[in-house]
């Protein structure tokens, strides 16, 4: 069974992953389940370059380990908003300084957006899904999402932005949204449907 690695130590979004991709006959797996543990410098100035970077790093670090049959999948993705000029963006998960600080984070972003109408809020969840096998070949995919950012949190569940982040068709935040719910509409969600029609020939 050809092994997926998933490259990333978000327990969140290996969660998410792991769910919408459960159709396929796949060994599906963590970093911290191979032993692998290492901070790739996501240097990149987009979405997609960054999430090419990180999946480069793991597939070169697996062939260095002899490991072979395999697809690296890596994400990266953010929250932009129209009316901070696509901030907080490829800085999303350290807005505030610390990475993956979500309370700072949102603290910050509500700062920047204080007393701005409901109207200038509005905003974006982008996903990039890299995928490389162990033979080199790679493709990119993007999902979006759109939403406004409201002047409060709201919700429990979710993490990042997604308590602030307000998903009208559904009239509530990602952060109150059942994970069911938010694996149906979510960025990473879309991005994974357009893996799926992709990694036939990964397979």
């Amino acid at each position: 069974m050809k092994k997926l690695v998933l490259a990333t130590n978000n327990k969140n979004k290996v969660k998410e992953i792991k769910e919408i991709l459960s159709v396929f006959n796949l060994n599906i797996v963590t970093l911290k389940d191979l032993n692998i543990d290492v901070d790739v410098e996501e240097n990149g100035t987009s979405f997609d370059e960054n999430a090419l970077i990180k999946a480069s790093a793991i597939a070169d670090i697996l062939i260095s380990k002899g490991y072979n049959d395999f697809i690296v999948l890596s994400d990266d993705s953010g929250l932009e908003v129209d009316y901070l000029g696509g901030e907080p963006g490829i800085y999303s998960a350290r807005y505030a300084g610390n990475h993956g600080d979500d309370e700072a984070n949102n603290i910050k972003l509500l700062d920047k957006l204080k007393n701005v109408p409901k109207e200038k809020r509005k905003a974006k969840f982008i996903c990039s899904i890299a995928m490389i096998n162990n033979l080199g070949g790679n493709k990119v995919v993007k999902g979006e999402v759109q939403g406004i950012i409201l002047d409060e949190p709201l919700g429990s569940s979710g993490f990042g932005y997604d308590p602030l982040f307000y998903y009208e068709p559904f009239n509530k935040t990602f952060a109150q949204l059942s994970p069911e719910e938010k694996n149906k509409v979510s960025h990473r969600a879309k991005a994974l449907i357009k893996l799926k029609e992709e990694m036939t020939s990964f397979v």
